[in-house]
């Protein structure tokens, strides 16, 4: 009151100002990713949300893949414009790549990975838009319910999710900061003493992960 109001300081007494509060991410287990995406009856909805877990992404990123962001042969997948409008390469595990394989040959659609099909009788070839987010939204929070799983979880739980388990199972902290394309490594620094791990071992180990339990 007396700082924003008043303006004036505030030092009769030297009050200490509560914290902010920070709340932990809500995070699924292996066991319950896999229950809930199970559960989703969409291909292209299931293959959306299996990408944007066993990659780390956000909701927008996987919704607008698109097909030439896809490397095949070296195993990535290319994220444009992220946030801070910056690229990278994230890489995508072997039974991830099948399965966006198959979403694809449903539809084959020429550029989008998963594209808005339905409105106006519009095919999954013909679209001209990705999927809506609202729809995938949709689509997970039916699953959660239909998988009985009760944790209040989002689709962002995914990525949470995908950094978790990756750190369970011992990927180095930066490589795991990379993948998620997090630009600020002020709440990683204290973790950068740890040995770096070769980027082949790390992906060995993200398959590994990824793979249904």
């Amino acid at each position: 009151f007396f700082e924003q109001v008043l303006k004036r300081d505030w030092t009769a007494m030297n009050i200490p100002r509560p914290r902010a509060e920070h709340k932990l991410p809500v995070v699924l287990s292996r066991a319950e990713v896999w229950r809930v995406l199970g559960e989703v009856r969409e291909l292209r909805h299931r293959a959306c949300l299996a990408l944007i877990y066993t990659c780390g992404l956000r909701l927008g990123e996987g919704c607008r893949l698109e097909v030439g962001d896809i490397q095949r042969a070296r195993g990535l997948i290319h994220i444009r414009a992220a946030k801070g409008n910056k690229d990278r390469y994230v890489p995508i595990p072997a039974e991830t790549l099948d399965l966006l394989t198959e979403c694809w040959k449903s539809h084959r659609n020429p550029t989008f990975l998963f594209p808005c099909v339905g409105r106006g009788g519009i095919h999954g070839t013909d679209a001209d838009k990705p999927v809506p987010i609202s729809t995938v939204q949709q689509a997970f929070r039916k699953a959660m319910k239909t998988a009985g799983v009760s944790k209040d979880a989002h689709v962002h739980t995914l990525r949470h999710s995908y950094a978790t388990h990756l750190l369970e199972g011992n990927v180095n902290l930066r490589q795991i900061q990379d993948w998620l394309g997090h630009h600020s490594p002020k709440t990683t620094a204290v973790y950068t003493h740890l040995t770096a791990e070769g980027s082949a071992v790390s992906v060995a180990k993200l398959n590994g992960l990824m793979a249904k339990p």
